[in-house]
């Protein structure tokens, strides 16, 4: 995990590009083959983005030259780990260079607003094959293998086609522009090759030197492969979404050890020494940052970004949302709750519900055993259902499969199915932007939401392994989109001083982290017909704990009458958390002892 913090650091920060939004989420079943996303969003003119390739074009690389380091890159990403895999890793993995990309980020954009080229695109998995069939599809192209530029000799010609280094660019650009595509360069100090010509015979023929080393037809190489086919086996889970059983009031009822034990996992406790390691404020736009609070180390629900190019106040927001121990009990119905997840962290920073866009990541198993398979096509079915009644549109995507492992008891283990959620949205003024940290002792705390918490994939059951409470998987209410938008109607009003999802953890963990980030207290009541464990740690979609103050709350209320809203306590200004039930406490606990678990992971003098 240090090597991925360390690469994430030194790159992003050299490029200048802030790192404002993430999670760290460990499991057994990562151990060996862990999972590292990374994703990032941009700016930029509007037609801006050319997608039109002509005959006569000249296939220039931009950027870095071509090495070995990357080479199978994509395929290596999908294979089984086993005790080979560190043979073959180093020359599976890119080196990174981002002094050097920055240099082809400037000439890109300069290129660009000059309009010198047609069109573009990235050398990603399969390099200057992908990247340059890709363009060369609707028309054709002629490559000299021999002109490519290589970090050192000896290459073959099919590993400078296959070669996946970093910091390339390929661009079509028609002749008269190249003499000024050409001093933009030299300018930046950014090495620019000619490799060849699309035309317009519908085929791809690569050279290398007066060898044709390839010539295949369009038609063929993007249309003529067969397809596989594949045979799913639905899995149904033990239990029912929502089905929950009978808790004895008195299983586990030592709450204090078990809101400090929860904030001490590493799933829940502050991330605050890895972020410190990122530059979340260079460029100057963000406005919500990662951490956030009195002493600026709660942790955000999501980031909010105002471009400093943009006139007016308009800013997004980034949100994500991952929970594997879901994807080991349902599949689909840990799509529905990521997704759920994605959007409410998003809402919680002042997100206008009715504009946010998504994207899927996916990480699973070999898709050929029909029961990976099946666990994938309920997770896309998901996917599906959950956009349309969302609203929002999947605007881009990636996968990886084949994420097993050679266990030490000679048997394939897949890793748990991952789906990572990303949502941008929209926020017509950065000024309404929201944190989640208490701000005002006096203040009403509200839980808002259908709350049905269950223990199904609970952390609860993380950190009690011997006490679990097996049940389904929280249910996600279908009327969370029109809930949300009720409450983005009383963000607008400027009725809420802050806001914090319940995920991980529960209420209990959710109302500990907005007092350990504001530095102020909290008393919270519970109902008396409420059993304490399952209100305080089971866990649930859909749900906000909300600070309004007192001059606030009857307008607040109206505006929320139609959903599930309950005034559940008040922000003190001791520094103690303590949740009542029939007047009695059921919990107290200093946020000195919730601090001291949740970053040090010590609880009463030992680690947890």
């Amino acid at each position: 995990a240090s090597g991925v913090v360390a690469g994430i650091q030194d790159y992003g920060n050299k490029m200048g590009i802030p790192t404002v939004n993430g999670a760290i989420w460990y499991d057994p079943g990562y151990v060996a083959n862990p999972l590292v996303f990374c994703g990032s969003v941009g700016l930029a003119p509007k037609g801006s983005n050319p997608h039109a390739t002509t005959p006569g074009d000249h296939i220039i690389v931009l950027g870095g030259r071509t090495g070995r380091d990357g080479l199978r890159g994509a395929t290596f990403s999908s294979m089984t780990m086993d005790a080979q895999t560190g043979e073959v890793s180093g020359a599976s993995v890119q080196i990174g260079a981002p002094v050097v990309e920055k240099g082809l980020v400037d000439v890109l954009m300069l290129a660009r607003d000059s309009e010198l080229y047609n069109s573009i695109t990235d050398c990603g998995a399969g390099g200057l094959s992908s990247a340059v069939g890709e363009m060369a599809s609707e028309c054709g192209g002629d490559v000299q293998l021999k002109k490519v530029l290589l970090k050192y000799p000896s290459l073959a010609p099919w590993e400078i086609w296959l070669s996946e280094a970093q910091e390339r660019m390929v661009i079509a650009v028609p002749k008269k522009n190249l003499e000024a595509l050409s001093a933009l360069c030299i300018q930046y100090e950014v090495e620019m090759t000619d490799i060849g010509n699309f035309t317009d015979t519908g085929r791809m023929r690569v050279f290398h030197g007066a060898n044709l080393v390839l010539d295949l037809d369009n038609e063929f190489l993007h249309h003529g492969i067969p397809q596989r086919h594949y045979s799913a086996r639905i899995n149904k889970p033990r239990f029912e979404t929502g089905q929950t059983i009978s808790i004895d009031d008195q299983t586990n009822n030592d709450f204090q050890n078990t809101l400090l034990k929860l904030l001490s996992h590493p799933n829940i406790a502050s991330k605050e020494r890895t972020i410190r390691d990122y530059d979340h404020e260079v460029q100057g736009g963000t406005v919500v940052k990662p951490l956030c609070g009195l002493r600026h180390d709660g942790p955000s629900d999501g980031s909010v970004i105002k471009p400093l190019a943009s006139m007016t106040n308009h800013a997004f927001v980034l949100s994500n949302g991952l929970n594997p121990e879901y994807g080991k009990i349902d599949p689909y119905q840990m799509t529905w709750l990521t997704i759920d997840e994605a959007f409410r962290n998003a809402v919680a920073c002042g997100a206008d519900p009715s504009r946010i866009a998504i994207l899927d990541n996916f990480c699973w198993g070999d898709p050929t055993r029909p029961e990976i398979m099946g666990d994938l096509v309920q997770s896309a079915q998901a996917c599906l259902e959950a956009a349309v009644h969302y609203e929002a549109p999947f605007i881009s995507g990636k996968d990886s499969f084949n994420n097993e492992y050679l266990g030490s008891d000679g048997k394939l283990h897949a890793i748990p199915p991952t789906l990572l959620i990303s949502a941008l949205g929209v926020m017509p003024d950065w000024q309404q932007s929201l944190t989640m940290d208490f701000k005002h002792a006096g203040s009403l705390i509200y839980l808002i939401g259908d709350f049905a918490p269950a223990f199904g994939g609970s952390h609860f059951n993380l950190v009690h392994p011997t006490q679990a409470i097996d049940e389904g998987l929280p249910v996600c209410s279908k009327a969370n989109p029109r809930f949300y938008l009720a409450f983005y109607k009383a963000v607008q009003e400027k009725l809420v001083a802050a806001c914090h999802d319940l995920s991980e953890g529960g209420l209990a963990v959710a109302a500990a982290e907005m007092c350990m980030a504001g530095r102020l207290g909290a008393l919270l009541h519970l109902r008396n017909n409420e059993v304490p464990i399952r209100a305080l740690f089971g866990e649930t979609s859909g749900c906000f704990l909300v600070e309004v103050t007192a001059e606030s709350q009857f307008e607040f209320e109206d505006l929320m009458s139609n959903y599930a809203i309950r005034l559940i306590g008040k922000v003190e200004n001791h520094q103690n958390l303590q949740i009542n039930q029939s007047k009695y406490p059921i919990l107290s606990v200093p946020i000195a002892d919730m601090l001291s678990a949740w970053k040090d992971r010590k609880i009463a003098g030992g680690l947890a």
